[in-house]
């Protein structure tokens, strides 16, 4: 495999599932780093903030920088700073998103006919949903962190974001506008603010429809590994095929 200057690996299913880690990639992570190279983490998941991602990943044997880490979240907050500045969000979601808001200087309300952002909420209800489809129905654009439909831990497969926004665009009938991968607008970010050109830049993910479309529509490398939610064997089938197919990342070294 070519060296790259900036790897950048998905999580769930990839660094981790659920609690565990997968120690193939850790031991990956640790064997760029002692080539001096400090890999970028490149989550959907807009629940954790930075520091909790720094954190778990900590816990799991991997040192990482907290500059080296993408969310989601960060990614639709920074979207949204940019797009449509000074006007009030309402929001479903977790603290990974509350605090992205808020560090990007975005004004969080109750109900807005501005913005609805929406990420994965574990404490999701009727009320909730209801008032979403309410400010979207008032005309609020609407921003989904992702479109996962599920995503793995440690008990199998969870409801994802993207099953939950599904549900608010199916009542509304509006579309949302998506941030995280499949869309390339997190890898354009590290991009951007690091100074990569694209050909030293590699998507690492078990996840095909979004880890590895993302990085293809994006223009970069693509590494698939088979440890979370795509197979190899499905991988194979696809018209647009990733750079590489791995069993587990220890095939990189």
């Amino acid at each position: 495999m070519k060296t790259y200057k900036a790897y950048c690996i998905d999580l769930d299913g990839t660094v981790y599932r659920g609690k565990e880690p997968i120690l193939e990639t850790v031991q990956f992570v640790h064997h760029l780093q002692q080539q001096g190279i400090e890999p970028f983490f490149v989550t959907n998941n807009a629940s954790q903030t930075p520091d909790q991602v720094q954190s778990k990943l900590n816990a799991l044997g991997i040192n990482a920088k907290r500059s080296h880490i993408m969310t989601s979240a960060m990614a639709a907050a920074k979207y949204i700073g940019m797009n449509y500045p000074n006007v009030s969000v309402s929001m479903i979601g977790e603290k990974g998103l509350r605090e992205a808001l808020q560090e990007n200087g975005v004004k969080i309300v109750e109900s807005s006919q501005d913005v609805f952002v929406m990420g994965i909420d574990r404490n999701i209800n009727f009320e909730k949903l209801a008032q979403a489809c309410l400010d979207i129905r008032k005309g609020a654009v609407f921003i989904s962190t992702n479109s996962d439909r599920a995503f793995p831990n440690e008990r199998g497969f969870m409801p994802g974001n993207g099953a939950f926004t599904a549900l608010v665009q199916t009542s509304t009938g509006v579309d949302p506008i998506f941030i995280g991968k499949p869309q390339g607008l997190m890898l354009e970010i590290i991009q951007h603010e690091h100074q990569f050109a694209k050909e030293d830049m590699v998507m690492i993910g078990d996840n095909y429809d979004t880890d590895i479309l993302a990085g293809i529509g994006f223009g970069i490398d693509t590494i698939h590994v088979n440890t979370g939610v795509t197979s190899t064997e499905e991988v194979l089938t696809k018209f647009s095929l990733p750079t590489m197919t791995l069993e587990n990342l220890l095939e990189c070294i």
